[in-house]
């Protein structure tokens, strides 16, 4: 559980409008008297930033997780292969180990419900309401929130690679400025506990990724809704929009709206899990040297649900990924296997 130091918090609160007012001066510099300073890295947010930024947390030093979520890319990875495609799995700290998941966009995760069994109503869709497993972070929803998710790439042998948590520590401490913002953020002993510091790391790139870099909330829909946009009533925008919303002609609300029509914070995605049978991408299972007849169980090969009775029924569902920004985070699907989203359209 995150802990904010108390002692910090009313200096931050005090010194940090000060701080920029300074920098604004041309000033900034500290006394030799001043008891308290405010680190660089002040807030989780900042911390997280950073952290995210940050090649040295890989074994290698080559890879950050703005590598395989680039912030240009929608938080997705715009990484090209041999061939000249943007990769449908991405490769890892050491140049060579490929994943067997495409790398979903980051953007908007943090509206992503934690991990549960539960219901909701859907819209637009003459499907019944939902019950089943909803939300979580990863295509099988493993890990319960975006502080889990967080911890879970560094220590990934075909991502960032790193041994342990106690190494990734380590790293963190290479860098007087982690240091410094840890112990203002978390207390003085923070660094006492390997596993407190590496969750102390995790909420802190979870805070990065509540920021509204990653929820603009801009696009033209969004824009339609506060009345600074209209859609050409002519335009093939708009004929797609009432065919999207159409209960009669498509299904696509029942699996991607979450929320009342007009909502301003709808996310495209209603966070359900199903199998709906996509293909294999074989070009990929050579490529990473699956094991022959390798099918991947998706919400199946969680711990959350192993103990379901109709765990069978489990095999190969994902969740459902958010349309948001999907005209440039292609490839698709949670194997990368179409490329064009025409295909995933006609699919």
């Amino acid at each position: 559980m995150k802990t904010i130091n108390p002692r910090h918090a009313l200096v931050h609160a005090l010194l940090l409008p000060l701080s920029a007012a300074l920098v604004a001066c041309g000033g900034g510099s500290t006394s030799s008297g001043d008891t308290a300073e405010v680190p660089e890295l002040a807030t989780e947010a900042a911390l997280g930033q950073a952290l995210f930024n940050d090649t040295s947390l890989s074994l290698n030093r080559t890879q950050a997780c703005a590598s395989c979520h680039a912030p240009g890319a929608a938080f997705t990875d715009p990484s090209i292969n041999g061939g000249g495609d943007t990769r449908a799995v991405s490769i890892g700290d050491d140049g060579v180990s490929l994943g067997d998941r495409n790398t979903p966009t980051a953007m908007y995760a943090a509206f992503i419900p934690d991990f549960q069994y539960g219901s909701h109503s859907r819209f637009n869709s003459q499907q019944d309401d939902y019950e089943g497993y909803l939300g979580g972070q990863f295509w099988d929803g493993r890990a319960a929130d975006l502080s889990a998710q967080a911890a879970g790439p560094f220590l990934n042998p075909v991502e960032m690679n790193m041994p342990d948590a106690a190494a990734v520590v380590a790293r963190l401490r290479e860098n007087s400025d982690y240091e410094e913002a840890f112990t203002y953020l978390y207390g003085d002993h923070i660094f006492d506990s390997v596993d407190e510091t590496y969750t102390a790391m995790t909420d802190a790139l979870a805070a990065f990724e509540r920021t509204p870099a990653f929820a603009p909330f801009t696009s033209k829909y969004d824009r339609s809704l506060r009345g600074e946009y209209i859609y050409s009533p002519v335009s093939r925008a708009a004929a797609g929009k009432a065919l999207f919303f159409s209960q009669q002609f498509t299904n696509c609300a029942t699996c991607h709206q979450l929320r009342p029509n007009s909502h301003r914070q709808e996310t495209f995605s209603n966070y359900e899990f199903h199998n709906i049978g996509i293909p294999e991408n074989t070009a990929v299972r050579a490529a990473n040297n699956s094991a022959e007849g390798f099918v991947d169980p998706g919400l199946a090969g969680i711990d959350a649900v192993a103990s379901n009775d109709n765990l069978s029924t489990l095999e190969g569902q994902f969740r459902v990924p958010t349309l948001r920004n999907v005209g440039v985070t292609a490839p698709y699907m949670h194997n990368g296997v179409f490329r064009e989203l025409e295909t995933v359209v006609l699919f």
